[in-house]
């Protein structure tokens, strides 16, 4: 017997097989014997992502959206939807692997009670690398093939994933009143995801993992008092300079976050190779839209949350940094007596050693530049 997801999968792979988009030399003959406009139809991909509406992630998954329709010359059309449309925001990996949704945007943190090791592709351990360095991993370093080990393999998901716009590293978050030290931020309740929570936690934190669109209720319910989501125009669409007034840029609980695009392996496999490439290569295309239109918006709303909302922007002290190095190497070794957390471990590790070593020695003082040219501003 099978139950209803499996039916809607078999349902999709069917309609699938009948050559709408193309394929087979008899799919092209009954093709041909039909009306005109239903050979023509385009496949439609219904694809939620983990973001409210507003959020300007959604407006990076429109971009993903308009380079997939325009390549494939409209034989595919993507059904965007936002999160809570089919399934919750945190809900997309089952949605995807069950066949409710042919596809997600989404981050690997959101499904990491399945496994921790999840973690690991987003919001991991910072061994010294940034996120492009991680996403070098992912695509040269032997990282996507663990992640296919552990979503296909440890955890049997009928998924297939790619990661894409390495994301800024996200600012320790919002405060209501300055926080310079580690005893400063003990007892705090406070919102993050994935690892994060561990590491946190682990610093004295009382941590819930929240969507970033009930964060602003839990901060006015009193829920939690502190939080992170992720840049300052996300941040600032959702409200939060209307509850903290303290924004702190630069932490490492999550340095190295990548989006992840998420496809049901049977709606990925059933396509014709020029839409399955399309799907795969539009998510490196999107990836070079989404940092540009990331760097102008992120960077025009922090000016505006300081000029126009009255939040004070400060980065996060030393003392809380060196104390989140300290803090990952403890959770580290707890997550290493798992196998497979320390194979993929041990994989950035030696990712990180080698090709941080080359980013970190040649790359500039930016930082000197910078306050050549715009002296006092950046007041380190």
């Amino acid at each position: 017997m099978t139950d209803s997801n499996d039916s809607k999968r078999h349902t999709r792979r069917s309609f699938l097989r009948k050559g709408v988009v193309g394929g087979s030399a008899a799919a092209a003959a009954s093709a041909l014997s039909a009306p005109a406009v239903l050979a023509q139809a385009p496949l439609v991909m219904k694809m939620q992502t983990s973001w409210p509406a507003s959020d300007i992630w959604m407006d990076f998954a429109r971009q993903y959206v308009t380079r997939v329709e325009e390549m494939s010359g409209g034989r595919l059309k993507v059904d965007l939807l936002p999160a809570g449309a089919v399934v919750g925001a945190f809900q997309v990996m089952d949605g995807v692997s069950d066949g409710v949704i042919d596809a997600a945007h989404s981050v690997s943190a959101y499904w990491y009670g399945k496994h921790k090791a999840a973690s690991f592709f987003g919001t991991g351990p910072v061994f010294g690398g940034n996120a492009s360095t991680m996403l070098g991993w992912f695509y040269q370093g032997g990282g996507k093939e663990l992640y296919d080990e552990l979503t296909q393999t440890v955890l049997g998901l009928n998924v297939t994933g790619y990661m894409g716009m390495p994301m800024p590293a996200q600012p320790f978050g919002w405060f209501k009143t300055e926080v310079n030290g580690i005893a400063d931020i003990q007892g705090f309740k406070y919102r993050t995801v994935g690892l994060a929570a561990d590491l946190l936690q682990s610093m004295g934190m009382s941590v819930a993992q929240l969507p970033g669109g009930e964060i602003v209720p839990a901060m006015e319910r009193g829920v939690i008092d502190a939080f992170e989501f992720n840049n300052p125009s996300s941040d600032s669409r959702f409200g939060a300079q209307d509850v903290a007034k303290h924004y702190y840029l630069s932490s490492y609980h999550q340095a190295s976050e990548a989006f992840e695009f998420l496809f049901n392996r049977d709606f990925m496999e059933d396509l014709p190779p020029d839409l399955q490439a399309i799907l795969r290569y539009g998510v490196e295309a999107s990836a070079t839209a989404n940092l540009a239109l990331a760097m102008k918006e992120y960077s025009n709303d922090l000016q505006k949350l300081q000029a126009d909302a009255g939040v004070t922007v400060h980065r996060t002290s030393k003392e809380i940094l060196n104390g989140q190095i300290e803090a990952w190497d403890k959770v580290i070794a707890s997550l290493e007596e798992d196998e497979f957390n320390k194979k993929v471990l041990e994989s950035q590790r030696a990712w990180v050693e080698k090709v941080g070593y080359y980013e970190l020695m040649a790359g500039a003082d930016l930082a000197l530049a910078y306050e050549h040219y715009f002296p006092g501003k950046l007041k380190l």
